[in-house]
């Protein structure tokens, strides 16, 4: 069913986004793409460098007549996010992406599709390879690791690319030209505890939260969707002193930049109090459900007999847990006020792990402006830290502050209102793009954002616009064509 992708206008690039869906392509686990798009590069006779991060450069000449333009660089990233619902049996590491057509947009089976940013590596493929399409002097610039840590675009190294113009072709809504974003951080937090006998008199369950949207912790962020491990540990804390609740293991979420849709804890709670528990469990499942009834309205919450655990965490673990959880910040802290609509500062509690004696935190906070970033990730380290963590900021990496008189905005204005007869929409992102590191070693280069509309990107429900494609594609053909001389 995938091949049906292929029949899709502009075919060029549909081919490249189907080749590029049979790869496996997680982050840091990108060697298998990274071959593949060398040897796209070298088949067609085009210089091409892998530099010492693993990021792929592809340069192609100007067609005739177009030399004196100014040099572009088409810029995406070749990792993608893997995410999958619970009951879809996918490893992404060895299995490709099943991608098909649903109406008017292309999605995939109990996964994400990759179109983030699947579809600006595959548009870059299509102009490389193109014989007929006039442009000036090219140069591809697809970086490793863009969804976990950026380390691509951070490891890029000056003197390697000679463009002045950035292309950055990851973004998700079409008709609108991004011209900032925002920067970001990881707060990671760790403790040991101690374990005990599971107590006498106790019964077991398994307790599930899952059927949220999840989605993408910039973009999705201010949407009131529900986190999986917020939930779970609201319903713990709740349960723990009404029917001697202990845990077992907790696991919720697994991608710091993916809000947790997500999380399982096993739990014993006194016996006799089992038919009392199990319509708790009931009962808090209609009062999330009657909360997320907008915003997430697929949630699940069930409590299921397992055998009993050997161990638990010891109650003043839990504690610690329980705290950590229900302290740390979550959500849009901020809205911007210049910008209307936009968040200026966030955190994803993205990850919470407790088993075999060693609790895990993992978080991802952005911001528009380094003051915002700063005092928000201090805010979830001190949370930790008094939750009994040792916890600590990493991967920090900056914001890309906008010029609304760029050049290369202006030309893409008048374009996009020629062709589509409408102005298109200048936005900052509350999203970590790779123009704000990349813009750090190359600070000669114009730097643009844009692409089709994608959908719930970092979440199995992720799907890419088919119409907003060819248009996207028409876009940057007539953008390539209209580059100002140098």
């Amino acid at each position: 069913m995938s091949k049906d992708i292929l029949n899709l206008e502009p075919k060029d690039l549909w081919k490249n986004f189907y080749s590029l869906t049979q790869i496996p392509r997680p982050s840091k686990k990108e060697e298998k793409v990274r071959e593949f798009l060398k040897k796209f590069g070298e088949d067609l006779g085009l210089e091409t460098i892998v530099d010492e991060v693993g990021n792929v450069i592809i340069k192609k000449p100007a067609t005739p007549g177009m030399e004196d333009r100014k040099g572009i660089i088409l810029q995406g990233h070749m990792d993608m996010v893997p995410q999958k619902n619970s009951d879809t049996v996918h490893d992404f590491e060895k299995d490709p992406i099943d991608a098909y057509i649903d109406g008017e947009w292309v999605t995939a089976k109990g996964t994400t599709l990759g179109s983030d940013n699947g579809m600006g590596v595959a548009a870059s493929m299509a102009i490389l390879e193109s014989k007929d399409l006039a442009h000036g002097p090219i140069e591809a610039l697809i970086t490793v690791d863009e969804e976990t840590g950026m380390t691509g675009a951070e490891g890029l190294k000056a003197g390697l690319l000679d463009g002045d113009i950035l292309l950055n072709l990851d973004s998700e809504d079409e008709g609108e030209l991004y011209i900032g974003c925002a920067g970001g951080v990881n707060t990671e937090a760790e403790a040991d505890y101690e374990e005990e006998d599971l107590p006498e008199k106790m019964t077991s369950y398994q307790i599930t939260v899952k059927g949220l949207k999840g989605g993408h912790s910039g973009l999705d962020i201010n949407l009131g969707r529900g986190n999986a491990n917020k939930i779970i540990n609201a319903l713990l804390v709740t349960a723990a002193p009404k029917y001697g609740l202990r845990i077992a293991s907790v696991e919720g979420g697994n991608l710091r930049n993916a809000i947790p849709r997500e999380a399982f804890a096993v739990v014993a709670i006194k016996e006799n109090k089992k038919a009392e528990f199990e319509t708790f469990v009931t009962e808090f499942e209609e009062i999330v459900k009657d909360e997320f009834d907008e915003a997430d309205p697929g949630v699940v919450v069930t409590a299921k007999a397992v055998a009993n655990p050997a161990k638990v965490m010891s109650e003043k673990a839990q504690n610690s847990l329980f705290k950590a959880v229900s302290d740390c910040p979550n959500g849009a802290i901020v809205m911007s006020k210049e910008l209307e609509g936009i968040v200026e500062t966030s955190t994803n509690l993205a990850i919470v792990k407790a088993a075999n004696g060693k609790m895990e935190i993992a978080s991802l906070q952005r911001s528009l402006n380094e003051d915002g970033k700063n005092e928000i990730s201090k805010a979830v380290r001190t949370a930790l830290t008094n939750a009994g963590f040792k916890a600590e900021s990493s991967g920090d990496y900056p914001g890309w502050n906008p010029n609304p008189d760029s050049p290369i905005l202006k030309t893409m204005k008048e374009l996009y209102k020629t062709k589509f007869g409408k102005t298109p929409e200048v936005k900052v992102i509350h999203a970590g793009l790779e123009c704000g590191l990349l813009g750090s070693v190359y600070p000669n280069w114009d730097m643009i954002s844009f692409g089709p509309t994608i959908r719930w990107p970092h979440s199995p429900d992720e799907k890419v616009n088919i119409a907003t494609v060819k248009k996207f594609w028409d876009y940057l053909v007539e953008t390539l064509k209209n580059v100002p001389a140098k």
